[in-house]
């Protein structure tokens, strides 16, 4: 098999049901994923050289979360998107939560906004957040745009709130605190 098919050499490409333009909306949003995931995948390849058991949940979550954004691709290059063949679902949301509240468990108190950074890990993962974060913004233009599964969008919101999380937690475990940002104000409280 070609790697190369020069069906897209004149700027088009195909998704399911359609032909469209390489910078159409969709592409955007299911491409920025693929970015996404390639950014996880160097964080889990760091955190799968560190010797310590304590890095095995986070092994075996990003791999899981590289899966799922596979899902997420593949849900959103359905031109007409069919409920009956998406895959994210609500618990894969629901799990992110729980991961989220267990790391969180184990992190200090924020009060005030941090720099991404401290660790190496931690860096990377915070790099993993921001492209999410694009990828999330570029999903919500497609749905303002297009039709579109709603929970690839829900997911990928709770999935940068779990590299915030993650990264802070790599951090503690190596015993690297959070670089503060200096000219900020206490701003966050714990919720009871």
């Amino acid at each position: 098999m070609k790697i190369y098919t020069r069906t897209g050499d004149g700027g088009k490409t195909s998704v399911i049901g359609a032909r469209v333009g390489k910078d159409d909306a969709r592409v955007e949003a299911y491409g920025t994923i693929d970015e996404l995931n390639a950014f996880v995948g160097q964080a889990a390849a760091f955190v799968s050289r560190l010797p310590a058991d304590e890095w095995d949940d986070l092994k075996e979550q990003l791999t899981m979360i590289q899966h799922e954004l596979f899902d997420c691709g593949s849900d959103l290059s359905y031109a007409s998107p069919d409920s009956a063949k998406m895959k994210v679902a609500p618990p894969m949301t629901e799990r992110l939560e729980r991961w989220i509240d267990e790391l969180e468990a184990a992190n200090p108190p924020l009060e005030k906004f941090i720099l991404p950074g401290g660790s190496e890990p931690a860096a990377l993962l915070h790099l993993c957040r921001t492209v999410c974060r694009r990828a999330e913004r570029r999903v919500v233009t497609l749905s303002d745009e297009q039709p579109c599964p709603d929970e690839v969008r829900k997911y990928l919101n709770r999935l940068s709130d779990y590299f915030f999380a993650a990264a802070r937690a790599a951090n503690v475990r190596l015993n690297v605190p959070d670089v503060e940002y200096e000219r900020g104000a206490a701003v966050f409280r714990r919720r009871k």
